[in-house]
């Protein structure tokens, strides 16, 4: 294993999910589903990585670093070809989730 991996436990990671699709719903347009990716939630450079689709679209992925030392913030989001717009009023700052 890589020095800079972390193992997260099950509650762990039903957190981070959890925030992560509150996050998503809270500031994209019409996201309906989220569906995560299994595997390694260990960042590169250290930390937690979330990574899925929304809407069922194999075109819509997004990749979130979160900081499941401090209530399962998001730090950055990486999104894919067609995932959806965000939302009008979440584009200066980002909206509650």
């Amino acid at each position: 294993m890589n020095s800079n991996q972390e193992d997260f436990d099950d509650e762990t990671i039903r957190k981070a999910e959890e925030s992560v699709e509150s996050f998503l719903k809270n500031n994209y347009k019409d996201i309906r589903t989220v569906d995560f990716e299994k595997g390694d939630y260990s960042a590169p450079m250290g930390g937690m990585v979330i990574s899925g689709i929304v809407n069922n679209n194999k075109e819509a992925t997004f990749s979130i670093d979160i900081d499941h030392q401090s209530n399962f913030r998001v730090g950055a989001i990486s999104e894919g070809n067609e995932f959806p717009e965000i939302k009008e009023e979440c584009k200066e700052k980002t909206c509650d989730y």
